[in-house]
């Protein structure tokens, strides 16, 4: 259908390219590329993974869509979901912190902003894990940090290799030091990792990745992977602004302007990363992805 077209239709009709909004009736059936303004049908954009079809703009992805879209069908077993935060500090900021937190699980199905399991990628064994933005900003905890610091603990007792996917707004202010705490927690996980069972971790970056996350385990990947477009950095681009008083270089804390300056090491597109990652495993594990899962165990 021509533009055109699509607009007569969708005005006939009464169809607008957004979500719906909280309180409407319905399914949310369009939405609108915030990039190249395509209207897209909800349903293709996942099925696509919520990267657009006509300009490559890379959306939010969940948690679970994430590990189940790099790892083999059937080969998942989650770990760690009944993990709860606890509101030991009793934080309260325009809400109480248990309060808040209550309402993001009923909200959001997920028990904090990290999910993990053990599967495989084109038959290597490996431990991944990926944050669930919409939980809190996909903030660090002590549960966040406990989950993270267990993934790179089972690749350590496998002797299989370990991938997180970042996004995340960084440490959980609610949760004062214990949060700044988990930075040094699964700093020292990854660390015996790599030095006692001499096995990879690759950290996979995606928008945004920034605070105590990005000042930790998300830059200390054997390899670091970046998608196109995301923000990554310590504080924000506007922050940093203010403090410093200057204007920032243009594109300034993206994973193109990283990867110019060697802070990472690759940009991959989503739909490319699956077998991206399974060719940077059989590199560093010197073995072929197509012998299957003896592979993780043999090297």
């Amino acid at each position: 259908m021509s533009d055109d077209g699509r607009r007569w239709f969708e005005q006939s009709k009464g169809f607008e390219a957004r979500p719906r909004r909280t309180g409407e009736d319905g399914p949310d059936l369009w939405i609108r590329c915030p990039s190249c303004s395509e209207t897209l049908f909800v349903d293709s954009l996942a099925a696509n993974q919520q990267v657009c079809t006509a300009c490559g703009h890379h959306f939010p992805l969940g948690s679970r869509d994430r590990i189940e879209a790099l790892c083999d069908v059937d080969s998942l077993t989650w770990h760690d979901r009944g993990l709860r935060s606890v509101d030991a500090l009793r934080f309260v900021d325009s809400k109480a912190y248990d309060k808040r937190y209550a309402a993001t699980v009923s909200k959001t199905g997920f028990n904090d902003a990290f999910l993990s399991a053990s599967g495989s990628i084109l038959g290597i064994d490996v431990e991944i894990g990926a944050f669930e933005f919409s939980f809190m900003g996909g903030s660090m905890g002590s549960v966040v940090g406990e989950m993270i610091t267990r993934v790179y603990e089972r690749a350590h007792a496998r002797r299989v290799p370990a991938i997180v996917v970042s996004a995340s707004g960084g440490a959980r202010m609610q949760e004062g030091v214990l949060s700044l705490m988990q930075m040094a927690k699964t700093c020292s996980a990854l660390a015996l990792l790599r030095d006692e069972a001499k096995m990879p971790y690759i950290s996979v970056l995606t928008h945004p990745t920034t605070g105590g996350v990005a000042a930790s385990f998300a830059m200390l990947g054997d390899l670091i992977v970046a998608e196109p477009g995301a923000l990554i950095g310590f504080a924000g681009p506007r922050v940093i602004k203010e403090t410093i008083g200057q204007d920032l270089p243009e594109g300034f804390q993206t994973s193109e302007y990283l990867l110019a300056h060697g802070m990472v090491d690759m940009i991959v597109p989503r739909l490319q990363l699956r077998a991206t990652i399974a060719r940077l495993l059989g590199q560093l594990l010197q073995v072929s992805p197509s012998e299957g899962r003896s592979m993780a165990e043999s090297a």
